[in-house]
């Protein structure tokens, strides 16, 4: 059997694992990036592509605010702009009580820094008459915005590559321990890894990882679904959400507004597909919202399979019972505008054994620690 000696094996070449090993390899640590398929294909490459702050938990605030900045870097750091744009992220509240609700959460985020602006109805209307005149009122957060996640997520693993990086696809890890001085990780052909580090970022799949070293957590899978029409006019001037979830669209510079907002239907783990009636679901609250594009064409339909918490914060940081370990996974549908930020921490620990970054409400263990059982 093969062995390969790397100080990190990154497992999981998403927009967290692609982005750690890019920080790492600027540090000049050797990295393996081993990914079971392509890098970026997976939740990576087939999200929304909102890069947003507005409606994060303020225990994601830091974490949010660090992306924020690295994101303004993007040319300088994956060579490509990733067509990401800063249009700004508007939030719509149909009822009064929704409308409540977020000027609370302007309030409780006051101090993050997000500019947030609570728009009244008549507001609204003047700066965007596209929307539903059903509307109560909105938030709008105007630095957030939207980026192409099929161009940004394999740039990150070609970025890597430049800096260092070794990159290994369809090389998946079926067993992984640590014999005491090292990790000696195994993949599905029967090449051995040696490493001193290991970096769990396998989206979706990461608990089996967690799950070999004694940190299991609970993670479920979702499936987002998302839908692209045919190019149309210039409609949006903004990423478009709704308070408490159901609608979320964008509109890229070819004219398409890619949308979602409905769930996909799975069979069988680790596979999803879109589904007729959240489709038709889907389609009715997005022509309700927006109703000049309810008779445009739409061409695709698409789903991907993300990791969610019960809380919906992620595992980040070391693991609780192996050194050497550290995790990057369970974002639950919102990691894109984290992911550089996640990275950039986890290179930080691994190099320096600190972040300047709070994680403590995102540790591998805080379930069980806080409730004693899973």
């Amino acid at each position: 059997m093969q062995t390969i000696n790397t100080d990190v094996l990154i497992i999981g070449a998403g927009i967290i694992g692609a982005s750690t090993a890019y920080f790492l390899s600027k540090q000049g640590l050797q990295v393996l990036l081993c990914d079971a398929g392509q890098s970026g294909t997976k939740a990576s490459g087939v999200n929304f592509g909102g890069v947003r702050r507005q409606g994060r938990p303020l225990s994601q605030m830091p974490l949010a605010a660090r992306s924020h900045q690295l994101w303004g870097q993007l040319s300088e750091l994956i060579g490509i702009d990733g067509e990401y744009i800063r249009c700004g992220h508007i939030k719509v509240a149909f009822t009064e009580q929704d409308l409540d609700r977020l000027q609370a959460y302007n309030l409780s985020v006051a101090s993050c820094g997000l500019d947030l602006q609570l728009l009244d109805t008549g507001q609204v209307h003047s700066r965007y008459p596209w929307l539903s005149t059903d509307i109560a009122g909105a938030s709008l957060c105007p630095a957030d915005g939207h980026a192409n996640p099929r161009l940004v997520s394999p740039a990150l693993s070609w970025a890597a590559q430049q800096a260092g990086t070794r990159l290994m696809e369809h090389c998946r890890i079926i067993d992984s321990r640590h014999d005491g001085r090292h990790f000696q990780s195994e993949t599905a052909d029967h090449q051995r890894i040696q490493s001193r580090f290991v970096v769990n970022a396998a989206g979706a799949w990461a608990g089996n990882i967690a799950a070999m070293f004694g940190d299991p957590v609970p993670l479920t899978e979702i499936y987002p679904q998302m839908g692209v029409t045919e190019p149309l006019p210039p409609i949006m001037n903004v990423v478009l959400g709704v308070q408490g979830g159901g609608t979320y669209a964008r509109q890229v510079a070819r004219g398409n507004i890619v949308f979602g907002g409905s769930r996909a239907l799975s069979l069988t783990a680790g596979y999803a597909r879109p589904s007729h009636q959240s489709v038709s679901m889907l389609l009715t609250r997005l022509a309700g919202l927006i109703p000049g594009i309810a008779n445009a064409h739409v061409i695709r339909f698409w789903s991907g399979v993300e990791g969610a918490t019960p809380d919906l914060n992620p595992y980040l940081g070391p693991s609780s019972k192996t050194p050497g370990l550290f995790h990057g996974f369970g974002y639950s549908g919102a990691g894109f505008q984290v992911g550089l930020a996640s990275g950039e921490v986890l290179a930080q620990l691994i190099a320096t054994g600190t972040s300047h970054i709070p994680i403590e409400d995102f540790r591998i263990d805080r379930f069980t620690a806080d409730s004693g059982k899973l």
